[in-house]
């Protein structure tokens, strides 16, 4: 009897240990609300609306102490439409993230599977829509530069560097699944700098042919990448490069603000972006976007945040030439720790050339001036 008992007393002692030494976090977050456009594809819309401030998901976390300072890490993320509980990320269970990989404290953490690129997870926290005070509304117009994540990198080993001293460091290349190894391949690189009240980042991206001939199995799948039915322009472009720099500063309350991002889509087959539903005139060949965004973020109390963004966008195609100048504003109250409600207004006004199109909105506007304004909440768990 005296046997057994410490056999089972042995048994739950090394059951306890280990679960000490694993850990599986679920969580998630929900937002929803309403939006205004004066102008969605030619007419004023009132629309019910979700993931404003970020995307609604749910996911698991979890890592292994497997000793000597090594240990496996996972992550599975799903993306979800909170209006009409459907999936997103063109139906995948976890199409926001799905990786799994070894974590050194000496040499860094090596990961593989479906992951954020180095200027998604390096320079989109620096930009005022990064701050969640402000919408998805608020990011670079038709989100040219990627930082509002409208793909995702499919097949990817990444590897991270110990932070020193604030200082970071990333790499990641996605494989082509494909005979061709250069048809729809990626790669990635990027650093960042904290300390104290500085936030820094920088990183580059390079696409080749994305999405190739509806390709699915690459590293940027086609049901996940720019609309081949509304931005051809875009979509079908056979190189693809992606860049951004800049930081914040904390002053007392307020947080100050500067990036630049640009983007390059390289001999697109197919569309203008100055023609069509996006603007009208001349412009053929590729197409290449500059961003600058200035910010100021202000704390007022540990409840109630605010945050107004100006963003300037300046795109050519061949010999057509237009800009975008974008005017994001929002306030941010926090009934607990992981619930807020918020406000949000945007006015985008376009040149001539260009149609305004504030991204996340349905339609673009059939004028040059678009405004949105949405108010919602997101809850955390």
């Amino acid at each position: 009897m005296k046997k057994k008992l410490f056999v089972l007393a042995a048994a739950s002692s090394f059951a306890c240990a280990a679960q000490a030494q694993s850990s599986v976090t679920l969580y998630g977050l929900i937002d929803a609300g309403f939006t205004y456009t004066n102008n969605n594809g030619g007419h004023a819309s009132w629309q019910a609306t979700e993931s404003n401030e970020q995307g609604s998901r749910w996911g698991l976390k979890g890592s292994e102490d497997l000793g000597g300072g090594l240990k496996a890490v996972f992550q599975l993320e799903n993306g979800f439409n909170l209006e009409m509980g459907a999936l997103k990320q063109g139906g995948r269970m976890f199409g926001r993230q799905a990786w799994v990989g070894l974590s050194s404290n000496q040499y860094g953490t090596l990961t593989l599977g479906r992951q954020y690129n180095s200027l998604q997870v390096v320079v989109a926290p620096l930009q005022v829509g990064g701050s969640t005070t402000l919408t998805a509304y608020s990011t670079h117009p038709l989100d040219n530069d990627n930082i509002n994540n409208t793909y995702r990198t499919d097949n990817a080993v990444k590897y991270t560097t110990l932070n020193y001293a604030g200082f970071q460091a990333e790499a990641m290349y996605a494989f082509s699944n494909s005979a061709n190894f250069a048809v729809n391949r990626a790669y990635s690189v990027g650093a960042s700098y904290s300390n104290g009240p500085m936030n820094l980042g920088a990183a580059y991206v390079r696409l080749t042919n994305p999405a190739f001939r509806a390709d699915t199995v690459g590293a940027i799948p086609a049901d996940n990448f720019y609309s081949a039915s509304t931005m051809p322009f875009l979509a079908s472009a056979a190189t693809v490069q992606q860049w951004g720099a800049g930081g914040t500063y904390a002053i007392g309350p307020a947080t100050i603000g500067l990036l630049y991002t640009g983007s390059l889509f390289g001999n697109p087959t197919a569309g203008s972006l100055f023609s069509g539903a996006t603007g009208n005139g001349g412009g053929r060949g590729s197409v290449h976007f500059e961003n600058g965004e200035v910010s100021v973020r202000y704390v007022f109390t540990p409840s109630l945040f605010a945050a107004i963004g100006e963003t300037y966008t300046h795109a050519t195609q061949g010999s057509g030439t237009g800009n975008y100048w974008q005017t994001s504003a929002g306030v941010q109250y926090f009934l607990s720790k992981r619930t807020d409600i918020y406000l949000n207004g945007m006015y985008q006004k376009t040149s001539k050339h260009l149609h305004a199109w504030i991204e996340a909105i349905g339609a673009p506007s059939t004028t040059d001036t678009q405004v949105a304004a949405v108010i919602g909440i997101r809850h955390k768990f």
